[in-house]
């Protein structure tokens, strides 16, 4: 069931209209949201002041992001700041049901987003997120500013500015700058230290192999796991793997990234040999038809596959359609099973999609905490701007970086050393040597 036109305790005037799988859900997505939130301390002291200053007040906001618990929580500092801030799925799988309710009913964030919708209803809701004439977007694989290059380009005058924060929408945005064809000033966030060193490496690392679990129920040591990708992802998904005991193969078309994965003590093969020996497959790269079906010809009977890079391109999921003689859906949730001319079965999980919140839920609320306190410092600091920013993909300032990292370390309890006056006076030197 969907509903649409709704209003709630605490719904600001904007929240009319929504859509969620179904409004009964709400309450347990406030514990959901809570629950998160006492791991994200970070975001909750950005939060405190934001209530205090209003930096973003009279900002319209588009987000389109994975509806998530921690997603929520940026979502509620937003508007704490002051934000009009309106809600969409980055995703067709990773939205959690009740979280999509509860933002809409509880927090009063008119919020469009259905666990497995499809793909009209996934365009419809990027339609309505545009239809709130956004100020500020925010952005999880460039979608919603590609849409609105494309569909609604008289938005683009009163853009200040965009927040994205993956690697596969830095690509797309740094392609489209390259081209001409961007229009809006646009902010890494992915780039930042506090996302891409913590998010990507520890937070897909360890739910990747949280969704593979969860979806299947495999025992991950002694399993072959071929891992497509050494990038951050990469890195942290394969330590993760062998640390349960899994025996890992990398495959890569970058020599300095294979390079790291050999030294690192990881086998490197080219996925046409790996595909012949792996038991699991996941993708981690950000590219089109990682594994083909050429190299799904070659895998042993039972193989599963998987993707977690944004989209589900990464594996040719069609060209398995296609030369597959049968189809078996729903074998356990999420998990599909498509039987070759040769009697080999391939086990597709999450439809190809994103395996961590197709199949589980995500980053845990922890190393969300630093990427999303980023993004609600980068969406201030776009704001406040006192002339335009260029038309460019910005990096995050790096003060930003350093005061999040800080601040995390200081709600763990962790302190560091500072420089003195001498060593300080001794970096910006060069008289003093041997």
């Amino acid at each position: 069931m969907t509903k649409t036109a709704a209003t709630a305790t605490g719904a600001s005037p904007s929240a009319k209209n929504f859509d969620c799988k179904d409004p009964a859900l709400a309450t347990e997505g406030v514990r959901r949201i809570e629950w998160a939130a006492n791991d994200m301390p970070v975001l909750a002291k950005i939060r405190e002041r934001f209530e205090k200053e209003l930096p973003l007040r009279g900002i319209k906001m588009a987000c389109c992001l994975h509806v998530t618990a921690e997603t929520a929580n940026l979502m509620r500092t937003l508007k704490a700041g002051g934000g009009d801030v309106v809600l969409c799925a980055s995703n067709p799988l990773s939205t959690q049901d009740d979280v999509s309710a509860a933002l809409s009913l509880h927090y009063g964030i008119p919020t469009f987003a259905i666990k497995g919708e499809d793909n009209a209803t996934y365009y419809k809701h990027l339609q309505a997120a545009m239809a709130h004439a956004p100020n500020v977007t925010m952005d999880d694989g460039c979608d919603l500013v590609s849409a609105i290059h494309k569909d609604a380009p008289h938005l683009i005058p009163t853009i200040k500015g965009s927040m994205e924060e993956t690697t596969t929408g830095v690509i797309r945005l740094k392609a489209m700058a390259k081209d001409g064809a961007l229009r809006i000033p646009v902010v890494a966030v992915n780039e930042a230290d506090t996302k891409h060193l913590f998010d990507n490496r520890y937070g897909t690392g360890q739910s990747t192999l949280d969704g593979i679990i969860r979806a299947t129920d495999i025992l991950v040591a002694s399993k072959n796991f071929v891992v497509a990708g050494y990038g951050w992802c990469g890195r942290g998904f394969a330590a993760r793997a062998r640390g349960m005991g899994a025996q890992v193969i990398v495959t890569e078309i970058d020599p300095i990234k294979a390079l790291e994965a050999v030294m690192d003590g990881f086998r490197v093969m080219p996925m046409i040999d790996a595909a012949k020996i792996g038991d699991v497959f996941c993708t981690v790269t950000g590219n089109k038809h990682v594994i083909t079906t050429e190299h799904m010809k070659l895998m042993k009977d039972g193989a599963m596959v998987c993707n977690s890079g944004h989209f589900d391109i990464e594996i040719d999921v069609a060209g398995l359609k296609k030369m597959a003689k049968k189809e078996q859906r729903g074998l356990r949730r999420f998990v599909d099973a498509y039987t070759l001319e040769n009697g080999h079965r391939i086990y597709l999980l999450g439809e190809g999609r994103l395996v961590n919140l197709a199949c589980a839920e995500g980053h845990p609320a922890s190393v969300m905490d630093m990427s999303f306190a980023t993004q609600a410092l980068a969406t201030e600091w776009v704001v406040l701007q006192k002339s335009a920013l260029a038309v460019k993909v910005h990096d995050v300032p790096k003060t930003i970086d350093q005061w999040v990292g800080s601040l995390k370390l200081e709600t763990m309890g962790v302190k560091i050393d500072k420089l003195s006056k001498e060593q300080v006076e001794y970096l910006q030197s060069w008289q003093e040597g041997t």
